[in-house]
């Protein structure tokens, strides 16, 4: 771990409870959420290989990837900030040879690599269309809320450029939009595989849902059991404990590569 890395003006060093990985977060850009985390924990992964997460914010989903995979990790964000805080947090956990930062327009980035390239994407986008955006809003909230920066069937696409045939695109979104999702997906040749809605308790419409898709795959989909997070308590269910968890406690290194 690179101690010597320094927090800028407003951020802070955010424990994951996760094999004693950190992250650099500030209020002043849009923190990650549990929609990340369920993710990092839904999605089908290589155990090597190369895998890529798209809108990767400030690399959450890298860093968490990293404890349930030896694969090569790279990730793409456009707003130069977050990329620059997700390529320190990358470096204070010590994963540089595994993870790799890249700033730029993820509709792109298949410039750098090779069509079908990666194994595995993870994607976690922008969730409402760019007309309900809030005029008055954070320009770091308003790109991670609102498709300011390419249209659901933009990312998609690039999805369905950069993994290979066979390989597996995993995403988070919600519910309302799922038939917007799969059809889009259906035709850039992205056949859904796995759904799974999350409900924030068990009388409640699902606020969440995660997708899986492969590339080229037959029409067959699995719809997995609901994910209900809060008991009566108020209190995370133990499926939601063990997610936020994996296989580590609080306090608990990181297992060795």
């Amino acid at each position: 771990m690179d101690k010597d890395i320094s927090l800028l003006p407003n951020e802070r060093l955010d424990d994951l409870l996760s094999y004693g990985l950190h992250i650099i977060q500030s209020r002043e850009v849009f923190s990650f959420s549990m929609d990340a985390v369920l993710l990092a924990r839904f999605a089908g992964i290589p155990t090597k290989g190369k895998i890529l997460d798209l809108c990767t914010g400030n690399g959450v989903i890298p860093l968490l990837l990293s404890t349930r995979t030896k694969a090569s990790i790279d990730a793409v964000e456009i707003q130069p900030r977050l990329a620059d805080m997700a390529r320190r947090s990358v470096n204070w956990n010590g994963l540089q040879e595994q993870i790799h930062i890249y700033e730029g327009d993820l509709r792109t980035h298949f410039d750098r690599s090779q069509y079908g390239s990666y194994d595995a994407i993870t994607i976690n986008p922008p969730y409402l269309p760019p007309e309900n955006g809030d005029q008055n809003e954070n320009e770091h909230y308003a790109f991670a809320r609102h498709e300011l920066n390419g249209s659901l069937d933009e990312m998609v696409h690039a999805c369905a450029r950069l993994v290979r045939t066979g390989g597996k695109v995993s995403m988070v979104h919600r519910p309302s939009r799922l038939v917007e999702i799969t059809e889009t997906m259906r035709r850039y040749r992205l056949e859904p595989k796995r759904i799974r809605f999350v409900h924030p308790h068990e009388a409640a419409e699902a606020n969440i849902v995660l997708i899986e898709a492969a590339r080229d795959g037959k029409p067959e989909v699995r719809l997995l059991p609901p994910l209900i997070v809060y008991n009566e308590e108020r209190q995370y269910k133990d499926e939601l404990m063990r997610i936020y968890y994996g296989d580590a406690r609080p306090g608990q290194e990181k297992k060795e590569s």
